[in-house]
């Protein structure tokens, strides 16, 4: 049986008596940084379960999770990042860091 995208989850699961949090994820990119984590770190986090359907749980340590609420960009903070990413591509945050760090 195939899932639909609305079938697919991401569930951050812990309490406030846990010292560890659970990731279930069906999305790609999530479980591609979290099995680089676990594996860099396997102290802090490992792959709890995996299902057939492609969803993974993995088991963080919760010091090492945090949620970033990001405040909407102005209309000119908007139109420089446009700009910049015109002028130096799909990287251009790393680019640019890499000549302030030279």
């Amino acid at each position: 049986m195939r899932l639909s995208k609305y079938e697919k989850e991401t569930i951050i699961l812990t309490s406030e008596g846990d010292d560890t949090v659970q990731i279930y994820t069906f999305n790609a990119s999530l479980k591609r940084r979290l099995a680089e984590y676990a594996e860099k770190y396997p102290h802090l986090a490992r792959l709890d379960k995996w299902t057939a359907e492609g969803s993974v749980t993995y088991v963080l340590d919760k010091s090492r999770v945090s949620i970033r609420l990001l405040s909407p960009l102005s209309e000119e903070r908007r139109k420089v990042f446009s700009e910049c990413g015109k002028k130096y591509g799909m990287n251009a945050s790393r680019r640019l860091l890499e000549q302030v760090a030279t």
